[in-house]
């Protein structure tokens, strides 16, 4: 698969809606069944779907250095979020007995090590970041920036997600679990939050020592909740609280499909927030204007989604209730190509969704769309998780879980990525780390709340949170 970049520079409180018991506009579907309600069945696939996406993480990861490659088996550079999702998935293997907590602190220690002792650098070569920040993409074996890719500041959060849980988890005082807690405050601290302020307020997306900034800033609404929240909180560079009002600024709010909320096109931007930081029952002001929270909002997207494929205006192949799900993912190739006499537009890598005014589809189904969402919607995304593996079996569920996408429109050809099948469909051959990261975090977070009850005492979440003007709910103010 070609080098993967960033899309997005091509691209309970009193009154607020309940996430757990307000009731959709879908007929039968009242709100989020609990774990304690899923059948053995579904505990048992969810149980498998774990343990196989850890263990792309732990096997495929450099234990010496902790890098993580973007996508496997296809090889690739490290993606720098793909090692904060790593890290996010090392305590969840300890919680479920994957690993000893003695062998993942030490593969978090390994990895923290590395990451803040590399070298950092106004210079175009032979660093991994600078003031503070790292480069999107690594080389594997050495670290450094890959090729001529951007510093960036989502891909720096995301690391940080990670880097910060595990701050939080690793607390006992033995030196391993101390170190883990001493380095993952260098990492953070360092950030110069306010150099990347490039126009006023907003934190730019990125910066190369070539060209300078990217011509991109931070505005809402997508995955960046996540950098405006770490920015407001640091204790050593922060930026001004007027950024959170400049983000919100831009939100659009709109119906899609009977669900009204903030309206954002690929569901990766209503996960990885949410992934690190529990919104659940806490509200912006933004928020207390519409009597719901963000993960009442990341529900509707969900349940909108759904809702595109049953009626599937586009008429692909295969979409139905229990499949369905647009992301950012793989693709067969950048082509048009007709079929039972319809053009029909393919692409590769992209950043596919569906939302007001604002549709990308070209019958692909990224895994990720659905497991990234289970907390929002479990009694839709389970069941289509698992309708989805019976039906194509090997082809989508192999070693490590999920492959990143499928296409079931494609049945004959030959593909430039990954294979189709004949008369079944596109298969992809890769999994992506930024795919696979949210679906055994967010199985997680619903099933034992284990990331979000840790970042909950996490200081810097808190002060972030704060000062971006959330209150209510666990934030106690």
């Amino acid at each position: 698969m070609a080098p993967r970049w960033r899309l997005l520079l091509c691209v309970a409180a009193t009154g607020i809606v309940s996430a757990c018991t307000t009731a959709t506009s879908i007929t039968g579907i009242s709100g989020p069944i609990p774990p304690s309600a899923l059948t053995m069945r579904q505990t048992a696939f969810l149980d498998t779907l774990e343990r196989r996406t850890f263990n792309w993480f732990w096997e495929r990861t450099d234990p010496n250095n902790g890098l993580t490659p973007d996508r496997w088996p296809t090889k690739s550079f490290s993606s720098v979020a793909a090692v904060g999702f790593a890290l996010t998935a090392y305590p969840v293997g300890v919680e479920r007995g994957y690993v000893t907590r003695t062998d993942a602190a030490q593969r978090t220690l390994n990895t923290l090590r590395f990451m803040y002792t590399a070298p950092q650098g106004p210079q175009a070569t032979n660093v991994t970041g600078y003031k503070g920040f790292f480069y999107h993409f690594l080389d594997m074996q050495t670290g450094y920036r890959f090729e001529q890719v951007e510093l960036s500041t989502i891909d720096t959060s995301l690391l940080l997600g990670g880097v910060l849980f595990c701050q939080s988890y690793f607390t006992n005082s033995d030196p391993t679990e101390s170190a883990i807690r001493a380095y993952a405050d260098s990492i953070y601290l360092r950030i110069d939050w306010q150099w990347a302020i490039h126009n006023p307020s907003v934190v730019s997306m990125g910066w190369k020592p070539e060209s300078g900034w990217i011509n991109a800033d931070w505005r809402g609404y997508d995955e960046g909740m996540i950098v405006y929240v770490l920015a407001l909180g640091s204790p050593t560079h922060p930026i001004d609280p007027a950024g959170w009002t400049e983000w919100t600024n831009t939100y659009k709010w709109a119906d899609f499909y009977g669900q009204t909320h903030v309206n954002f096109p690929p569901l990766f931007g209503h996960q990885y927030s949410h992934i690190w930081i529990d919104f659940r029952g806490i509200q912006d002001a933004y928020m207390r204007g519409k009597g719901i929270d963000y993960f009442e909002n990341s529900r509707r997207a969900t349940l909108s989604q759904r809702s595109y494929a049953i009626d599937n205006p586009g008429k692909f192949t295969g979409y139905g209730a229990d499949f369905w799900g647009l992301t950012a993912g793989d693709g067969p190739f950048d082509t048009t190509f007709v079929i039972s006499g319809r053009t029909r537009q393919f692409w590769t890598y992209r950043a596919r969704g569906a939302a007001a005014g604002d549709t990308t589809d070209d019958g692909t189904i990224a895994l990720t769309a659905a497991g990234g969402s289970v907390p929002f919607a479990p009694e839709i995304t389970i069941p289509a998780l698992i309708a989805m593996r019976e039906k194509y079996g090997d082809n989508l569920f192999t070693t490590y879980g999920f492959v990143d996408d499928f296409n079931s429109t494609l049945v004959a050809g030959t593909a430039k990525y990954g294979r189709i099948v004949p008369g079944v469909g596109w298969f992809d051959t890769d999994y992506l780390g930024i795919d696979q990261g949210p679906i055994i975090a967010m199985i997680e977070n619903y099933r034992s709340d284990l990331i979000w009850k840790t970042m909950r005492k996490n200081p810097y979440i808190v002060a972030g949170l704060k000062k971006a003007g959330f209150t209510g709910g666990w934030l106690g103010n």
